[in-house]
């Protein structure tokens, strides 16, 4: 692997609950003895301010001096929510080495999270200067640009400024597929494209499980479609921004990730009864939220959704407890009629992606065997009710309509 550039610190800006202007935090650094592990210490103006939160207290405590980052972590996964990932790495490896990349070329941990843009998801942002707060935002493109702009990353063809800027706006998100950030008035949108790798319609598919979702009850991020360059664009409505008076606030969010203290190569260990139970200590609402959490659970087994790993789920932090987000990212993945898995563990070590399972672990949830049952078959009856309009809504063809159908959606092994 080809790694290029290397910084050794950078500075933690912040919004702080109800801010319209960011703070400095403190200061993310390499550990002087292992320079695979970045330490963090809050600035004294920090700890002095009456308003002070911590960024997330179970990793990173209101206290002075080093913090260094949980027992198998690199850094503290609460700062490391609001690095890029594949995608936008891959747009800042373009955009900062060009022709010169190669397929297995990184660059260093902090020069990602400096590089990419400012408008992250959460409430952290993350510069050179501990004095002068200075953004990385374009002005906002149209689809059409961001469009163009992605397909070319992906071809490994060089870009124009204009398009660079454009598309380096929202390498700050997460996820590995081809996306940007746009705005239209005064809500903020994760505009999703299509992949020149795709061998159907992933983005139709996303929007008709989100649409579904909502539609049956979830807490679910409003979306639409798009049409741009005649290709398909979800447009996400964030959720992590409002706009009061005029002035925008960030709100914090810490992943499941996070709450779990697991990285990426541990993530296979996470589990909706673990989540369950942190629930029951740490979050808002405990009995409306675990209720919630099943019905995802069950919607994602109903709709083919085993991309449901511990980022794909979030909760807002306000300095002393959890709430759960509205869910995201619920697409259906490609699948044979065979069982399929999900992401995250359910009930002990299994995860298989059974209705059956489910009903197991309802009593996780605070749930009878009955409840469960009332559940699963009243969100199965909604995804039938709602099938045909939500094709129409998607201008869905017959084929495409046919390809979901019984594969991802309500696959029959689900009832094994």
């Amino acid at each position: 692997m080809t790694s290029k550039g290397s910084v050794d610190e950078l500075y933690v800006w912040v919004w702080l609950p109800g801010a319209t202007e960011p703070v400095v935090a403190g200061r993310l650094y390499r550990d002087s003895s292992n320079s695979g592990v970045y330490n963090f210490n809050y600035g004294g103006s920090y700890l002095e301010r009456s308003d002070a939160i911590p960024i997330y207290s179970p990793e990173l405590p209101l206290q002075r001096g080093r913090i260094d980052p949980p027992v198998g972590l690199s850094m503290a996964s609460s700062i490391r929510d609001g690095a890029p990932d594949a995608w936008g790495r891959r747009v800042i490896i373009h955009r900062l080495m060009g022709r010169d990349s190669t397929p297995d070329t990184e660059l260093d941990e902090l020069t990602y999270m400096l590089e990419s843009g400012s408008d992250r998801i959460g409430a952290l942002d993350f510069q050179a200067s501990p004095v002068k707060y200075v953004s990385r935002e374009a002005q906002n493109p149209r689809l059409e640009e961001l469009q163009e702009a992605s397909e070319r990353v992906e071809k490994g063809l060089p870009l124009t400024p204009q398009l660079d800027k454009a598309l380096n706006h929202g390498s700050s998100i997460g996820g590995a597929r081809p996306k940007a950030l746009i705005q239209n008035g005064d809500t903020k949108y994760v505009a999703k494209f299509s992949s020149t790798t795709d061998h159907y319609n992933v983005v139709k598919g996303e929007f008709l499980a989100m649409r579904l979702a909502e539609i049956a009850g979830l807490n679910v991020a409003p979306v639409r479609l798009e049409r741009s360059a005649k290709r398909d664009v979800l447009l996400v409505e964030r959720f992590d921004r409002t706009y009061t008076h005029e002035r925008l606030k960030r709100h914090m969010m810490v992943s499941a990730l996070t709450i779990f203290e697991l990285d990426e190569i541990m993530a296979r260990y996470a589990s909706y009864e673990q989540l369950a139970d942190i629930i029951r200590q740490r979050f808002t609402c405990p009995s409306e939220t675990l209720l919630e959490l099943y019905k995802r659970l069950v919607f994602n087994i109903l709709t083919g959704n085993t991309d449901d790993h511990a980022r794909n789920h979030a909760a807002f932090w306000d300095g002393n407890s959890l709430t759960l987000t509205p869910a995201y990212d619920i697409c259906p993945q490609p699948r044979s009629t065979g069982i399929a898995t999900q992401a995250m563990l359910i009930l002990g070590e299994r995860n298989d992606s059974r209705l059956s399972l489910c009903r197991e672990a309802a009593y996780k949830f605070n749930l009878s065997d009955d409840k469960a049952q009332n559940i699963i078959a009243q969100l199965r009856q909604s995804i039938l009710d709602s099938w045909a309009d939500v094709c129409d809504e998607a201008q869905l063809s017959e084929p495409e309509r046919k390809f979901f159908w019984r594969r991802q959606f309500l696959n029959p092994s689900i009832d094994e």
